[in-house]
C-alpha cells in the first residue's frame, strides 16, 4: 500500500513538473534575449523590390509575404511558431500530423498511469504530459540539436564559399557545391536558400531567409556580410573567411565557457538530487519513520511545500549557470 502511495505522489509530481516546465522554460532558458539581440542585427529598414512581369511577379509576391510574416513575428518578439519549430527540427510533419502524434502519446502516457495506479484521477495528468510536454519538449530538443550541427558545420561551408570564389566561381555555384558534397543538416538548408533564389529572390534576400529560419547570430553574421557586399560591394572572399575565422573563436570560447562552467553544473546536480536520494535510503531503512509525509495531512503539506521551493531553487541554480556566448 505504501509503495502504491509513493507511486502515485511520484506521478503527481512529475505531472506538476512538467507543467512547470513548460510554463516557465521561454523564461528561464534565454531564448527573449537571443531573439533580442538578434534584432539588435536586423535593422529596420524595410526591402524595396522591382517588380518583374509574367509568372515572376506571382512568385515574388508570395516570397514577398512569407518575408512580411517573418519581419511581424520578430518585431513583435514573440516565440517560435509550431510551423517554425518543426522545420527548425528537421522533421517533415505538417500541424495536423503534430496534434494526431501529441493525441496519440497524449493517450498512450495517460492509459500506462491508469494502468499502474487503476485510479482515474492520476491518468489525467498524463493527458498534459503526453499531449503537451512531451512533444513539444521533443521538438525544441531536436531543433536544439540540429542548429548545434549547423553552427559546427558552417565555418567549413564558408571556407568552401572562400575557396570557391577565390577561384572564380560565382556565389550561387558555391552554394550548389555545398549542397551537392556538404552534410546535413547545413546541406538542407542551403538546399532552400537555392530554390528561394530560383523562384525570384536575390542571394542576399535568400540567405536572409535562411537566417531566418534558423534563429542564430553565427547564420544572422553570415547574412549580413551577404547584404552588406551585395550592397556596398567590396571582397567577399576576405570578409567570408574572416567571418569563419570568429566562428571558430567563437566555438571555442563557448567550449572554454561550459568547460569553466561544468563546476557549478555539477554542484546543482548534486544539490538537487540529494533531497530525493536521502528520501530514497530513509525510505528503505525506516518506512514508517517517512510515510507520514503523505498518510498524515501535515505530512503532505510539508511535502509540496517542500517540492515546490525545490523546483524554484532548480530553477534558480539554472538560470546562474545558464551563460550566453
Amino acid at each position: 500500500m505504501n509503495k502504491q502511495i509513493l507511486m502515485q505522489m511520484t506521478l503527481v509530481a512529475l505531472a506538476g513538473g512538467a507543467v512547470a516546465y513548460l510554463l516557465l522554460y521561454p523564461l528561464m532558458s534565454g531564448e527573449k534575449r537571443a531573439i533580442k539581440r538578434q534584432m539588435a542585427f536586423k535593422g529596420r529598414s524595410e526591402r524595396q523590390k522591382t517588380v518583374r512581369s509574367g509568372e515572376a511577379v506571382n512568385r515574388r509576391k508570395q516570397l514577398e509575404e512569407s518575408l512580411k510574416d517573418i519581419a511581424k513575428r520578430n518585431d513583435k518578439k514573440t516565440s517560435r511558431s509550431l510551423n517554425v519549430l518543426i522545420t527548425q527540427a528537421g522533421l517533415t510533419w505538417s500541424k495536423k500530423t503534430f496534434f494526431i502524434i501529441s493525441g496519440i502519446m497524449a493517450v498512450g502516457v495517460s492509459i500506462s498511469i491508469y494502468a499502474l495506479t487503476n485510479q482515474i484521477l492520476y491518468a489525467l495528468p498524463g493527458l498534459i504530459i503526453g499531449g503537451l510536454g512531451v512533444p513539444r519538449w521533443l521538438l525544441m530538443f531536436l531543433a536544439k540539436r540540429r542548429i548545434k550541427k549547423i553552427v559546427e558545420e558552417l565555418p567549413n561551408a564558408l571556407d568552401v564559399i572562400t575557396r570557391g570564389i577565390k577561384a572564380g566561381l560565382p556565389l550561387g555555384d558555391c552554394l550548389r557545391i555545398i549542397v551537392a558534397e556538404g552534410s546535413e543538416p547545413i546541406k538542407t538548408e542551403f538546399l532552400r536558400a537555392i530554390e528561394a533564389q530560383l523562384l525570384g529572390l536575390t542571394i542576399a534576400e535568400a540567405i536572409e531567409l535562411m537566417a531566418e529560419s534558423v534563429p542564430i547570430a553565427e547564420v544572422k553574421f553570415f547574412s549580413i556580410v551577404i547584404t552588406v557586399q551585395a550592397k556596398a560591394g567590396g571582397n567577399l572572399s576576405e570578409a567570408l573567411g574572416n567571418l569563419s575565422n570568429v566562428l571558430r573563436e567563437r566555438k571555442k570560447m563557448a567550449n572554454k565557457v561550459q568547460a569553466l562552467s561544468m563546476e557549478a553544473k555539477a554542484s546543482a546536480i548534486i544539490i538537487g538530487a540529494m533531497p530525493l536520494i536521502v528520501g530514497a535510503l530513509v525510505y528503505v531503512m525506516n518506512p514508517d519513520y517517512i510515510s507520514k509525509l503523505w498518510t498524515t495531512d501535515m505530512g503532505k503539506m510539508a511535502l509540496a511545500a517542500s517540492g515546490f521551493w525545490m523546483a524554484i531553487g532548480i530553477f534558480t541554480m539554472k538560470k546562474m549557470i545558464n551563460f550566453d556566448i
